[in-house]
């Protein structure tokens, strides 16, 4: 069976569904009845191809996101059928989705649609549900994404759950080092500090409220921590920014813009808690990454991080800067609190992999 994976819409491999391609082609088992091509712009020939030897197949179309929505609708079935594609998995349907699914098609649903969804043009929002209504095989990250779907008037038997997994081999604990300052090029992050690393963009990711929780933890409390935020934002971004500038603490607080995925565990691995305030998460792999990583989890209890987390982070409510102060300092005075949510996180962290994320998805290919 010749399997095409559609890498359109994911950011350059820049956000969490071009890493979701890159985990996914790297666990693909060596013999199996599959033989998966990428396809793509052409600027991406690259960007998904190195040290895999999987084939790609570029698309001569504008970089531009419409015009990348519009050969979705009308030209992507030509495409599918001349390179003789049995299966496609789409891993972006929030940005491209085809109408036609006569080329059988595996949806990867990883945001909360529900919630996305008004951020979208009535016209890709029609050609969405369009989509997600004719594909064979809705693969759906979490239950509650799950059940957003089918909330949304989709049928629920053809919604799948397959959980994202974690690269292990790249988050583990690290060794524990004495230096004052953590390096990593061209950074150099003074000790201690909580870590928050996702994207600056929008009000749901509630950067706001957790600089003014940190705030309260330092006048507090007095202590040496610093926050530091790692994630690209645009016009969002800016109002970060400038929210950090004129705070009581800015010297505290450190915005590092995007951050490689591949440094984030010598990022976690240093720090003294994971902060994770979003309420928007239909997955939620970042408190994952950072339990594998030896930290304790702090989070919100919106979304699907409940789920994700389990019983071995601690939640809160986001709106409530108090409550997210309070945990800080709990979790950065209580030792024995600490070192068992520390323990608990390992544990739980290590039930997800992408070996069987990719098992579990090749099984309902099959």
């Amino acid at each position: 069976m010749k399997v095409g994976i559609d890498t359109f819409g994911c950011d350059h491999a820049k956000s969490g569904l071009g890493s979701y391609i890159l985990n996914f082609i790297s666990n693909l088992p060596e013999n199996s009845d599959f033989t998966f091509e990428l396809f793509g712009a052409e600027v991406d020939r690259y960007t998904y191809t190195t040290n895999n030897g999987l084939p790609y197949n570029s698309v001569n179309i504008s970089s531009k996101l419409s015009a990348e929505i519009k050969w979705h609708k009308s030209k992507i079935k030509y495409f599918l059928k001349k390179n003789k594609y049995d299966f496609v998995i789409y891993p972006s349907c929030l940005n491209v989705i085809p109408v036609d699914f006569k080329t059988k098609g595996l949806v990867v649903v990883n945001g909360i649609i529900s919630r996305q969804i008004s951020g979208l043009s009535k016209r890709y929002i029609k050609q969405l549900k369009k989509g997600l209504s004719h594909c064979q095989i809705i693969v759906a990250a979490s239950h509650f994404i799950k059940k957003d779907l089918i909330s949304l008037g989709f049928d629920s038997g053809k919604i799948t759950v397959v959980r994202n997994g974690i690269d292990h081999k790249l988050f583990f604990p690290a060794l524990e080092s004495d230096e004052e300052f953590v390096n990593i090029n061209p950074f150099a992050i003074k000790k201690p500090y909580f870590v928050y690393a996702t994207k600056l963009s929008g009000p749901e990711k509630k950067h706001e409220e957790l600089i003014r929780a940190f705030e309260i933890f330092k006048k507090k409390t007095g202590l040496p921590h610093r926050l530091v935020l790692a994630g690209e934002g645009v016009e969002y971004g800016e109002k970060i920014h400038d929210m950090v500038f004129n705070c009581e603490y800015a010297s505290d607080i450190f915005i590092v813009g995007y951050f490689p995925h591949d440094s984030l565990p010598k990022l976690y691995g240093a720090a003294e808690a994971c902060i994770f305030p979003s309420v928007s998460e239909g997955v939620g792999l970042p408190i994952l990454e950072a339990m594998a990583c030896g930290l304790p989890v702090l989070c919100s209890r919106e979304g699907a991080l409940p789920e994700i987390g389990g019983d071995a982070a601690l939640y809160f409510d986001s709106d409530n800067i108090s409550e997210i102060s309070e945990l800080m300092e709990k979790v950065v005075s209580n030792s024995e609190l600490k070192n068992d949510m520390i323990k608990k996180g390992l544990d739980w962290s290590s039930k997800f992999s992408w070996e069987d994320t990719v098992k579990n998805t090749l099984e309902l290919l099959k």
